[in-house]
C-alpha cells in the first residue's frame, strides 16, 4: 500500500496560486493509483485556469479509458488536455496564451510510469536524488549543449522560459520514463517553484530527514519560503513501498 501527501502553497511573492495537484492512491479507470502535478502560466487567472482544467480533464480521460497500458492512457489523457485547453483559449480572448506543465505517473508495483512536458520534475529520492524527468526549457538546452554549466543554469535570467506546454501547440510532445522501484525510495513530484528555491541536496536531506511524509512535504514548503518563496510551490511526496517498511519495524512510523 502507497503512502502519499500533498501539498501547494501561494510562497511569498505571488498574488495567486497556479499550481494544482491530483494524488490519489486509489484506483482511477485502469490505473491503480495516479499522482499529477501542473504548473500554470498566463496573466490574471488563465494560468490558475490551464493547471486546475488540465489535470480536471486528464483525470476525466484516465476515469473512461478503455486502454490497458498505462503509457498509452497518460499519453491519450495529456493529448486530449491539450486539445481542449487550446479550444478554451478560442472561445475566451482573456484566456488566450495560456499553458501549464505537467508531470504524472502511476505506480505499477516496483516500476514507476512517469510522463511530463515543461520544467516541473519528478525525482526518486533514497540515499542520493535522482531527477528522472528533463526540463523541456530554454536553460536546460543550452546546458545540453554545453553552453553553459549546470551552476550556471539555476540563476540564468531565461530559466522561467519554457520550451514546451500544454495549450503552445497543436500538437504536444509528452516525454515517458519507467523507472524500477526500490525498498526505501521515496518519489518527489513538484513545481519549479520548489527546485528553483533549494538544491537537490538540500531537498534531499530534509525528505531524508524527516520521519513522517508530511513533516516532510510540509518541511520542503517551509524551506522554498525561508530561501526567498519567489513563485508558488506544489510537491507530492509518494511512499511506494510504506507498508512493507512498517510491517517490517522499518523506516516508518
Amino acid at each position: 500500500m502507497l503512502k502519499t501527501f500533498s501539498v501547494t502553497d501561494i510562497g511569498k511573492k505571488r498574488k495567486l496560486n497556479q499550481d494544482y495537484v491530483f494524488s490519489s492512491d486509489r484506483k482511477i479507470g485502469n490505473l491503480s493509483n495516479v499522482f499529477i502535478v501542473a504548473d500554470g502560466m498566463g496573466g490574471h487567472n488563465a494560468g490558475d485556469y490551464a493547471s486546475r482544467f488540465t489535470v480536471d480533464t486528464m483525470v476525466e480521460e484516465i476515469e473512461k479509458s478503455f486502454e490497458q497500458s498505462p503509457v498509452k492512457i497518460l499519453e491519450n489523457a495529456i493529448k486530449t488536455a491539450n486539445h481542449k485547453l487550446r479550444e478554451k483559449a478560442a472561445e475566451n480572448p482573456s484566456l488566450f496564451g495560456m499553458g501549464t506543465t505537467v508531470v504524472a505517473c502511476t505506480v505499477l508495483g516496483r516500476y514507476l510510469q512517469v510522463a511530463n512536458v515543461g520544467d516541473s520534475r519528478l525525482y526518486v529520492i533514497n540515499d542520493k536524488i535522482t531527477q528522472i524527468t528533463r526540463d523541456h526549457s530554454l536553460v536546460e538546452e543550452m546546458v545540453r549543449m554545453g553552453g553553459i554549466d549546470r551552476e550556471t543554469a539555476r540563476t540564468h535570467l531565461d530559466k522561467n522560459i519554457i520550451t514546451r506546454a500544454i495549450g503552445a501547440t497543436e500538437t504536444v510532445d509528452i516525454d515517458f520514463f519507467n523507472v524500477e522501484l526500490n525498498r526505501g525510495d521515496i518519489v518527489l513530484m513538484c513545481s519549479d517553484g520548489l527546485t528553483n528555491m533549494l538544491e537537490d541536496e538540500e531537498i534531499r536531506m530534509i525528505v531524508s530527514g524527516q520521519r513522517d511524509i508530511i513533516e516532510k512535504a510540509q518541511k520542503l514548503v517551509v524551506a522554498a519560503n525561508n530561501n526567498g518563496g519567489k513563485d508558488n510551490i506544489a510537491v507530492i511526496l509518494i511512499e511506494p513501498f510504506a507498508e512493507e517498511l512498517t510491517r517490517d519495524g522499518g523506516l516508518n512510523d
